[in-house]
């Protein structure tokens, strides 16, 4: 294997294929390594004992070893805040890029942001990120695995939008005085155009970031 290819971790086969897309838009090879099924799935994953998540994790990682590739994209929030993956790369040297470390850089750019998640141990990850490196941050967040759901379904943008809600919510953001949404969950750029058209707020998307890391 090409040691240029690029290893995706996600939650699913679908946020996992929403990955490699990332990178091959980019001209980069890219080869998909799921870590659940399902979202679901991935959802009680992300509860296990820590060293049980942790060693799931680095079973795949040596996987990847096996194949020649030495960089990860994780390209999962809820697990990149589940799993120590700092602590895996070290131990595995591997060079491994995850959102947070995305959310690291902008969590130094905003006073007040907030944050749309798939799921509460996601939103932990993230807010824990942000606090971090700036801890007079305000944050203000919402977190719906059905909109996971929904996007896996392929569910039209528009009507995922309105189905759920979500101009009301951005609405309720921007009364708060946030200054940008971060999209905290990689499914979620599925709808950022069609959520463009119902806020003024800067929807994040980290994947951008994250490529400019994993390319250092």
């Amino acid at each position: 294997m090409n040691k240029a290819t690029v290893a995706v971790i996600a939650g699913t086969r679908v946020d996992t294929g929403m990955g490699v897309d990332v990178l091959t838009a980019k001209g980069l090879a890219a080869l998909p390594f799921p870590v659940s099924q399902e979202a679901r799935e991935q959802t009680l994953l992300q509860i296990l004992p820590a060293e049980q998540k942790k060693e799931k994790i680095r079973a795949i990682l040596r996987d990847i070893q096996s194949r020649g590739i030495e960089k990860v994209f994780v390209y999962c929030n809820s697990l990149s805040g589940a799993v120590p993956m700092p602590e895996l790369a070290a131990e595995e040297d591997m060079k491994i890029v995850t959102p947070l470390d995305a959310y690291a850089l902008i969590a130094e750019r905003y006073k007040r942001l907030a944050v749309l998640a798939a799921n509460c141990q996601g939103l932990a990850g993230i807010e824990r990120t942000i606090l971090q490196v700036n801890p007079r941050a305000d944050v203000f967040s919402a977190a719906a695995l059905p909109l996971v759901l929904a996007v896996e379904d392929g569910m039209e943008p528009h009507a995922l939008v309105e189905k759920f809600f979500l101009a009301k919510l951005m609405d309720y953001f921007a009364a708060n005085g946030a200054e940008a949404v971060i999209l905290g969950c990689t499914h979620f750029p599925y709808f950022r155009e069609a959520l463009a058209k119902k806020t003024e707020l800067d929807l994040i998307d980290p994947a951008d970031i994250m490529l400019e890391l994993l390319l250092r």
